[in-house]
């Protein structure tokens, strides 16, 4: 039915109720028989009300509500549509013939109609809502959290015709005082121990976690609960969506592993890091890839007199540059699509721009296809760094900040060797320059190109199977937000010379993760999706490091970020192994494996 007709019953409904509220209200006074005398004054008040309420009903647009939403808002604001119309009404009708309605009259219209209006306006909404009943209810849903926010998911569930086919059994609550209480008159049936027995118990299809102000860690506790019953889990995004008054059903998203970390976000020093990079011209290398796409966003907020994006890949910087512009239009912004390997491009970029902070993301890092392909690892990492470093150091750059990896402690991958290479050449040319040179060191980032849980999502959308490499690797993880925050905070504490480590939290399995991811996307693991183990592949460990042997550990103002000790690194001998490296490459692959064991220590290869 069209919104048009809709309002045109509701009208007729509104004036038929008016008359019979009138008549009625007459009849009642003189005991079911009106005096003729009063049969005029009857019509003329039945007119005017109809005209005068249905003015007023108009204007506090009783016409244009949504009446299968309707609560107690809507009832008050009818209240005063009509308590405003009959009052004026009773006026009008004095005027016009200089007899008073009866109080006893105008009270019982007033509320007849009321009753009448209110009612049929419920009634509409009770027949939708039984109507939604009415449809296939193939899922049941349970709701983790009794207070605002889930009881404004419960009614947006019930009313909401994007969801017809959902019914909400109940909620769950770890307020005692909840217990047995009913919220929007659904009942709160336990606390989170009795989870699993309430979803197998109603058949639970969908678990919603209705809990935005609760801390991340028991988050996590509730979301490893609801792992174990199979049903689907969803979670409000956040605490300031609640306040914005953002929470609605089409908000909610899927779990996701970030979720499983249980970390509270992280707490920056805003001015420590304003001072080294506000109104300064920042380079960002890679800038169109995970890491360096977020140090561009995060970096804009810092407002930088110019940020430079430099990336080989067109595609790429023009998506983060667009985004930016959108974001951040006040940022003075300079696209520069160029190779790091290409020395007199970075010469001419930096004699242009005189960048004062570099932070350098640029790399190849996908460690099978290194294995393979050692000599474009060397040339892109190795080279390309002391390009990117040379030049710092030639212009002057107050830091230069470079991502590092965990891969590059104890390496067992080319990929891994050569950013252990690069974070020696950073510290060696550290000892010469006027430039602060640091690495910043840390693990596997959550959806970052390439990564393993992209690659399990898609498995798990095709039916499987999933792939994991052996059952007990093990990977540090974070966040790209967080990851990028702590990087940028790192710089905030350089000195020179400094291999910064992030602290990842605990190590992770793979094989939990795949089968949390399979768990949360509502499916059983070889059950639903088949779990194969398809063997480790070139370069990988079982599990990464963080810091070597030598790197005695220190911590910094940040609780998250320590600092490895500064590596003496002799730079004649890494001058003269970096020829050594130049003359193999393009040679076979063992040649160029072998150059770099002997320059990398505790780095073996098989030949």
């Amino acid at each position: 039915m069209s919104n048009k007709n809709r309002m045109l019953i509701i009208l007729v409904v509104d004036i038929c109720i008016i008359w019979i509220a009138i008549g009625i209200s007459y009849l009642f006074r003189f005991n079911g028989n009106v005096p003729p005398i009063y049969e005029k004054q009857m019509l003329e008040f039945a007119c005017l009300t109809t005209v005068i309420c249905g003015s007023s009903l108009a204007y506090f647009r009783m016409y244009r509500r949504m009446w299968q939403y309707a609560s107690i808002g809507e009832i008050i604001e009818l209240a005063k549509a009509i308590l405003i119309g009959i009052i004026i009404s009773y006026g009008a009708t004095y005027a016009l013939n200089g007899e008073r309605v009866p109080l006893s009259i105008t009270s019982r219209t007033l509320e007849l109609m009321l009753l009448f209006m209110g009612g049929s306006r419920f009634l509409w909404r009770l027949i939708r809502v039984n109507r939604t009943k009415k449809t296939a209810l193939t899922n049941n849903v349970l709701i983790v959290g009794a207070g605002d926010c889930g009881a404004l998911i419960a009614k947006e569930f019930m009313t909401s015709n994007s969801f017809m086919g959902n019914r909400i059994i109940g909620f769950i609550d770890d307020d005692p005082h909840k217990r047995n209480m009913q919220v929007v008159g659904l009942p709160v049936l336990g606390t989170r121990l009795n989870i699993e027995e309430i979803a197998a118990k109603h058949q639970i299809h969908d678990i919603v976690i209705a809990m935005p102000s609760v801390k991340r860690v028991h988050i996590t506790e509730i979301i490893n609960i609801c792992k174990l019953t199979g049903a689907k889990v969803k979670i409000i995004p956040s605490i300031n969506d609640f306040i914005r008054g953002r929470v609605a059903v089409k908000s909610l998203r899927n779990v996701e592993v970030e979720d499983l970390l249980g970390r509270e976000p992280v707490i920056t020093d805003l001015e420590g890091i304003a001072n080294y990079v506000s109104d300064k011209v920042v380079l960002v290398t890679g800038a169109g890839g995970s890491i360096g796409s977020e140090l561009c966003r995060q970096i804009s907020a810092f407002k930088p007199s110019s940020l430079l994006l430099l990336g080989h890949g067109e595609n790429s910087i023009y998506l983060i540059e667009m985004e930016l512009r959108s974001k951040f239009p006040n940022v003075h912004l300079e696209t520069v699509i160029a190779d790091i390997q290409d020395r007199g491009r970075l010469e001419s970029v930096f004699h242009k721009f005189r960048p004062q902070v570099v932070f350098h993301a640029a790399a190849h890092k996908h460690v099978p296809l290194m294995e393979r392909n050692p000599s474009e690892a060397v040339k892109n990492n190795v080279f390309g760094t002391r390009n990117v470093a040379d030049c710092a150091d030639k212009y002057k750059a107050e830091r230069f900040v470079m991502i590092s990896s965990d891969k590059a402690v104890n390496p067992s991958s080319i990929m891994g060797a050569t950013k252990r290479i690069a974070e020696m050449y950073i510290q060696s040319i550290n000892t010469i320059s006027e430039t602060q040179f640091v690495a910043v060191r840390f693990g596997n980032v959550l959806g970052s190109r390439g990564s393993v849980i992209p690659r399990f999502k898609e498995q798990i959308a095709a039916g499987g199977p999933v792939t994991v490499t052996h059952p007990d690797m093990v990977r540090y993880f974070m966040t790209i937000p967080e990851a990028v925050q702590l990087v940028i905070q790192a710089g905030s504490f350089a000195k020179g010379g400094e291999i910064f480590v992030l602290d990842m939290g605990k190590p992770v399995r793979i094989l939990d993760l795949a089968q949390d991811l399979i768990r949360l996307s509502g499916y059983e693991p070889n059950v639903d999706i088949e779990i194969k183990f398809s063997g480790m592949r070139e370069g990988e460990k079982l599990f990464e490091e963080l810091l070597t042997d030598e790197e005695a550990v220190s911590s910094t103002q940040h609780e998250r970020i320590y600092i490895g000790k500064p590596t003496q690194i002799n730079r004649v001998e890494l001058e003269l192994q970096f020829k050594r490296i130049e003359k193999v490459i393009g040679e076979n692959q063992n040649s160029i494996k072998d150059v770099i064991e002997h320059l990398v220590p505790f780095y073996s290869h098989v030949s």
